[in-house]
């Protein structure tokens, strides 16, 4: 017997005092009513409605019955809700990750722009390279992240890539920094300060594939993963470039763009396949939108829909 169901009955029965009038709130047919309310009556051992004519009142027993139903029932409302709004998108903690050098203006786009999706929802954002990402998503530690490609690992789902154009930062005393702008080739010789490779190997070969077909061959590559260091090793010498998106302005150092953006990141979103639920979802569309719309990221071709229909859409 679904115990929940038949409270349910029966405490509308006992609100409406009349088992027509309940069975017409509860778009069910008088006799099933009847029925269900006998039955949790021989479950219980009790009779819980006097019937008569006129209609049907509670006995002792069902008056102590409907005070312990109440509550059970509002408890079993409340989990519904709840595993309603987990299922949806709009509760539960989801566990993301986003790349070094994302920039903190576009982090915090980003946990509002999740929170305002998701208002009961939590993001528990970290951030961690494309390797150490890939390798918790796989493993399911991870739920989602913001990629960057190649990203050549298996059992992953990707949503569209976007394009985040490359600079070159410099020391302000050096002769480039007064230029608008850069040709790679103006770079060609230089000491290049460059994420660590082990971070994402695929990216940072490509990076320097990309540099040698422009024009640019380094003379020394340093791997150096915050930028803190990265502006202290510009510092130190007039021949020391760094590669990376536009960073927050610090004094001593100017980032420069390149000339028709040569060189960029391939960035975007990633899950477990088939593990796309609506957090995800939401997740996903609130990253494409501040990566275009705060850190200037760009498309390659008209966007579809991430998905068939918006995270909104979908029942809960």
């Amino acid at each position: 017997m679904d115990l929940l169901l038949h409270l349910r009955y029966f405490r509308t029965v006992a609100e409406e005092e009349h088992f027509g009038r309940a069975a017409e709130r509860l778009r069910v047919a008088q006799p099933s009513l009847s029925q269900r309310i006998q039955r949790l009556e021989r479950e219980l051992g009790v009779r819980l409605l006097d019937r008569g004519r006129t209609g049907a009142t509670l006995t002792p027993a069902g008056r102590l019955v409907l005070a312990e139903a109440d509550p059970l029932l509002d408890a079993a409302d409340r989990l519904r809700t709840l595993v309603g709004r987990v299922q949806g998108g709009a509760a539960g903690t989801l566990r993301a990750a986003v790349p070094p050098q994302l920039g903190g203006a576009t982090v915090a786009a980003l946990l509002t722009a999740y929170r305002e999706r998701s208002p009961g929802g939590e993001l528990d954002l970290r951030e961690l390279d494309t390797a150490d990402q890939t390798a918790e998503l796989t493993a399911g530690t991870l739920d989602a992240g913001i990629v960057r490609h190649p990203c050549p690992a298996t059992g992953l789902g990707f949503g569209p890539q976007l394009h985040q154009p490359l600079g070159a930062l410099l020391a302000d005393q050096d002769p480039l920094a007064a230029h608008p702008e850069i040709d790679v080739r103006e770079l060609d010789g230089r000491e290049l300060v460059l994420f660590p490779r082990a971070g994402a190997p695929a990216l940072h070969d490509e990076t320097l594939t990309a540099c040698a077909r422009h024009g640019c061959t380094p003379s020394a590559v340093r791997e150096v993963a915050g930028i803190e260091f990265t502006r202290a090793l510009i510092l130190s010498g007039t021949h020391v470039v760094a590669l990376l998106p536009r960073p927050a302005p610090e004094p001593g150092t100017t980032w420069r763009p390149l000339r028709a953006n040569p060189l960029t990141w391939r960035t975007s979103t990633a899950w477990p396949a088939g593990r796309d639920g609506p957090a995800v979802r939401l997740f996903t569309e609130a990253a494409h939108d501040v990566l275009r719309e705060t850190a200037g990221f760009v498309p390659t071709a008209p966007q579809r829909r991430l998905f068939p229909r918006p995270a909104s859409e979908f029942p809960l």
